[in-house]
């Protein structure tokens, strides 16, 4: 029998409860804790993750090297622009990187409390047509 039973990401930021709330909505998860110091949701894939006050909490500054990269998430999607789209409209940003020109499989962004993720495109499975 395992002694560790689930995993759970947690990001610490100064306002969990808003943090989920953009997470909940781009994941389309559902709540499934909270108290005065920690969100937690998860999402229909089974995808869980916490959100915990720290009135301290500083975003790191990827991709520029001082408080660097501390950790992302991933996030697959079928449909970049669509997912973009989604991102910005919830407050999330896209983050400036370098040589970012043309079509590119992966898109990095920044959450409204300025942690970092990537939407990846996953390469559709059904059949070519034609």
């Amino acid at each position: 029998m395992a002694l560790v039973k689930a995993g759970v990401v947690v990001l610490d930021c100064a306002e969990p409860e808003k943090l989920a709330e953009f997470y909940k909505e781009l994941l389309e998860a559902e709540q499934t804790e909270e108290n005065a110091n920690r969100v937690e949701i998860r999402g229909a894939d089974g995808i869980r993750l916490a959100f915990r006050r720290d009135v301290n909490a500083t975003p790191p500054s990827w991709p520029r090297p001082e408080n660097a990269l501390q950790a992302h998430l991933d996030f697959m999607v079928e449909d970049l622009d669509e997912a973009e789209r989604k991102v910005v409209g919830l407050g999330g940003r896209p983050l400036e990187t370098k040589d970012a020109t043309g079509p590119y499989e992966e898109r990095g962004y920044a959450d409204p409390a300025g942690h970092s993720f990537t939407l990846r495109l996953v390469a559709s499975t059904a059949p070519k047509q034609g």
